[in-house]
């Protein structure tokens, strides 16, 4: 398992379920002081499930199908810690935050 491998999946990870915590009303009325919208919902859902799946197959194909299933549950985890300990303490920092997981997922996965 290369470290690389593995941020690149915490960062996707990260950025997917921040997306899906942001599709509830609770969550986003709390970072965004507004409800969203049934088509920003949809779309942070898609986004969410898309980037879970993206996920998945980002660690099957660098891990194998032996280990690959294990690294994305341990990323899943990881991620899940930090979107619970951001939307309990700071809400507003999830939004930023997925934001810049994301071109870091992008930048890792470029130096495979």
């Amino acid at each position: 398992m290369t470290p690389i491998v593995l941020l690149a999946n915490l960062a996707l990870s990260f950025a997917a379920l921040a997306a899906l915590c942001l599709s509830m009303n609770r969550h986003h009325a709390a970072a965004f002081t507004a409800k969203p919208s049934r088509r920003t919902m949809l779309g942070l859902r898609a986004a969410g499930w898309a980037g879970i799946a993206l996920c998945f197959a980002v660690a099957v194909m660098a891990e194998g199908w032996n280990f690959g299933p294990v690294q994305w549950l341990g990323s899943l985890s990881g991620g899940a810690l930090l979107v619970v300990a951001l939307a309990s303490y700071r809400p507003s920092w999830i939004r930023p935050a997925a934001l810049l997981a994301l071109p870091l997922a992008l930048v890792a996965a470029f130096t495979l």
